[in-house]
């Protein structure tokens, strides 16, 4: 039923049970895993960067480097439960970036993590998982994972 897998991850708490159910998921259709992580192209363009150093690079580097190490450390865990993984890292809007991906690898099902927060967060806020669920065209599961207010 499902071939491709895409596991999306910010590195929040949000993610920790969308990446055992997508492994879970993996392991039981015998399918790839993609892991995915976007580095937010707001967080740094809009940052000046004079005041932020780490180990001699801007924080675009920073980022990235941050999602490379989460991407690796969840493919590492898929790979020991025996699932062929694809890591990757894109550059841009998160929500885009995903729904984009989708498309490009032919995704089947998209695994996303969210916090799950109260009702007045959400209203305020929403999240890149709400924007991925209500754009896509594939289908997409959101796995919740509580956190302390």
């Amino acid at each position: 039923m499902y071939d491709r897998l895409l596991l999306p991850t910010d590195m929040s708490t949000g993610v920790d049970y969308a990446i055992e159910h997508a492994i879970d998921a993996a392991e039981r259709y015998d399918a790839e895993l993609h892991v995915l992580y976007v580095v937010d192209a707001d967080a740094y363009s809009s940052y000046p960067g004079d005041e932020y150093v780490h180990e001699f690079e801007g924080l675009e580097s920073a980022l990235e480097q941050a999602g490379e190490d989460a991407v690796e450390e969840i493919v590492a865990a898929a790979e020991e439960a025996g699932v062929e993984t694809h890591a990757v890292v894109r550059h841009g809007v998160p929500h885009e970036e995903i729904l984009a991906y989708m498309d490009d690898a032919d995704i089947d099902l998209t695994v996303i993590g969210s916090k799950n927060r109260s009702g007045e967060y959400r209203r305020l806020l929403g999240s890149v998982a709400d924007r991925v669920a209500n754009m896509a065209e594939r289908p997409v599961t959101i796995v919740k994972t509580p956190v302390e207010e």
